[in-house]
């Protein structure tokens, strides 16, 4: 089931990839910390990012080198589930250039950056260009759950950019999962953490397996979610709204970006919206708003952090270098995993304000260079 949906000229849609470039597949959405110099294009009016894709600081540690860490918190495994994809750049001047994209690709590029063990379930194809996503997610120390290469093409974005900087997108999404026991055999008997957001989470077949998926790890794992959501594929936006609902009520943490909030609350009351998905559940709600930094709420209450000021390059992944951080910083307040949920339902002001700031700091450095190239832990130790 392969659908091709146009998206209308405008805003460039969240993402792209560890160090990619403009791009369709993830979450930019002005989530990640602003600018002191530099700006953040507004919404309904963003300008391509051009240039080659960005390099790896750091060659991935081993598996065995990721699984321990001197000092800290012990190395939590997260399982993200949902999309990776092509984006393929159609330039003004004719030029067509392809790199890897997926908000939940780029959210596992960043935790295992971030020095914890990742692995994604996603579909790609069994083509040249599924080879190009599976080596750049190596690249980072991701491991591929067994099942994510099946027969047929890898989804693809094709985005064709205006003379003025602004894209046509038309999206070609295979979603689905393989289902039964060869699903059962490749998946880790546990994690820590699960996540899972953006097309995989409510784009069907797929979406459905996804959400019978969260609910079985909930028994073992924290679960998190962050919907990204893409309008143009989305259809009937009450039942999409019903569907994030229902995922909701079965996740730990939910963070979405102020756009995202924009159209699932549009009376504006963003705040009102993360206070319900606390009421479905959620232990802490968090809403990303660009340059303004990010707000999150909790049984403890509200917390804000103002984003770092930086210059910023583009807001490429911005939002899913946000969610891994979140995700990361949980672990290293022993915060994850189904025994610490209460723990979790309790976290106290400090340690959520704690949380932001280290989310933020990731952000940080994500839009500081070009493409979603998210940090290596190294970076933010300073060594």
């Amino acid at each position: 089931m392969s659908p091709e949906v146009s998206k209308p000229r405008g805003r460039l849609p969240d993402g792209g990839a560890a160090g990619a470039r403009p791009g369709a597949g993830g979450d930019d959405d002005g989530a990640g910390p602003g600018a002191a110099t530099g700006s953040l294009t507004p919404p309904c009016s963003h300008s391509a990012r051009r240039g080659p894709p960005a390099q790896p600081l750091q060659s991935a540690p081993s598996a065995r080198a990721r699984g321990r860490r001197t000092g800290g918190s012990p190395v939590s495994s997260v399982l993200v589930i949902g999309e990776a994809l092509v984006d393929v750049v159609h330039s003004s001047d004719g030029g067509v250039q392809e790199y890897p994209g997926g908000s939940p690709l780029n959210v596992a590029i960043g935790l295992s950056r971030l020095g914890r063990p990742a692995q994604l379930l996603a579909h790609l194809g069994d083509d040249a260009r599924g080879e190009v996503v599976l080596a750049h997610l190596r690249a980072s120390g991701v491991e591929v759950v067994e099942g994510t290469v099946r027969p047929g093409a890898t989804s693809t974005a094709q985005a064709t950019l205006g003379a003025d900087g602004s894209a046509t997108y038309v999206f070609d999404i295979t979603w689905e999962l393989p289902e039964g026991a060869a699903l059962d055999a490749a998946l880790p008997e546990s994690a820590a953490a699960v996540h899972t957001g953006s097309i995989g989470s409510w784009y069907e077949p797929g979406a459905a397996a996804v959400s019978r998926l969260v609910q079985r790890y909930r028994d073992t794992a924290t679960t998190t979610f962050d919907p990204n959501l893409r309008p143009s594929l989305m259809g009937d936006p009450s039942l999409v709204r019903q569907r994030i609902d229902a995922l909701v009520e079965h996740c730990d943490v939910v963070k979405l970006s102020d756009e995202d909030a924009d159209w699932l609350q549009p009376d504006g009351d963003h705040e009102a919206l993360l206070a319900s998905w606390l009421e479905r559940g959620a232990s802490l709600a968090v809403l990303t708003r660009g340059a303004e930094g990010l707000v999150a709420l909790s049984r403890s209450g509200r917390a804000e952090v103002k984003a770092p000021k930086v210059v910023v390059a583009d807001t490429v992944g911005a939002g899913d270098s946000v969610m891994a951080a979140l995700i990361d910083g949980l672990a290293e307040h022993d915060l994850l995993g189904a025994d610490k949920r209460q723990a979790l339902r309790d976290i106290s002001a400090d340690d959520v304000q704690t949380l932001l700031v280290h989310a933020a700091r990731v952000g940080a450095v994500t839009v500081s260079r070009p493409g979603a190239d998210p940090p290596w832990r190294r970076e933010l130790l300073g060594v």
